[in-house]
């Protein structure tokens, strides 16, 4: 699956921060993520005390 900047995206789980899982947030990312992000989606607007995270593809759905 394929994101796009500003698609609206439910956290299922996150590696990178695990409180951002169960949250919505938007894609950042105006390209598909390479090997700078590990392959990575950079997921933005979750909670003001959670900052930008990094999500692979498969901890992502779309809301």
């Amino acid at each position: 699956m394929s994101f796009r900047a500003g698609d609206k995206v439910l956290i299922v789980s996150c590696a990178d921060d695990p409180r951002a899982a169960g949250k919505t947030g938007r894609i950042l990312d105006e390209v598909p993520p390479g090997t700078l992000t590990d392959g990575r989606w950079t997921v933005d607007r979750i909670s003001w005390l959670i900052a930008p995270v990094l999500c692979h593809t498969q901890e992502l759905r779309k809301a």
